[in-house]
């Protein structure tokens, strides 16, 4: 079955991407100091996939940049956990020493600050891309293997 989505459908899909994707990587950054974290944020950036592909159809080959990012997160979050071994897996080994990611939390109500998760944040960097990842190669998987997903033939190959 072939179709094409009008105009206003894509147009507002278009639109809703980059703030999608922006509160999913907000979810992701934000996860030590807030409801969220690495696998809510993926999932959210993933909707985003999930929006064009039912606006735009399931076009193009992406399997292999996605299982690369898939591979990358998964591998960065076992590296991570292992880099605390010394003490115990999955040690916060970046809190409180004043590098990136490791700022001194401030007594009293915690700001906010970005850097004060230590490794929990880049655990959660690494999660985010692992999901963002696997759900969108799950999604767009099932729409090409559907191919209710393809795009619509010109008139005149369809004639030919």
């Amino acid at each position: 079955m072939n179709w094409k989505m009008s105009r206003v459908v894509t147009t507002i899909a278009d639109v809703l991407v980059a703030p999608i994707a922006i509160f999913g990587i907000y979810l992701i950054l934000h996860g030590h100091l807030t409801p969220g974290g690495g696998f809510q944020g993926g999932a959210v950036v993933a909707s985003s996939t999930a929006l064009l592909i039912i606006a735009h159809g399931a076009f193009g080959e992406h399997k292999k940049d996605l299982s690369s990012l898939e591979s990358t997160g998964l591998t960065l979050f076992i590296l991570l956990a292992l880099f605390g071994l010394g003490y115990t897996m999955f040690y916060n080994y970046l809190a409180g020493t004043g590098t990136l990611f490791g700022a001194e939390v401030p007594s009293g109500i915690n700001p906010g600050y970005i850097n004060t998760g230590g490794t929990v944040t880049l655990m959660n960097i690494a999660v985010g891309m692992e999901v963002i990842a696997a759900l969108s190669l799950i999604l767009w998987m099932m729409a090409k293997r559907s191919g209710s997903m393809d795009l619509e033939t010109s008139r005149s190959e369809v004639e030919e």
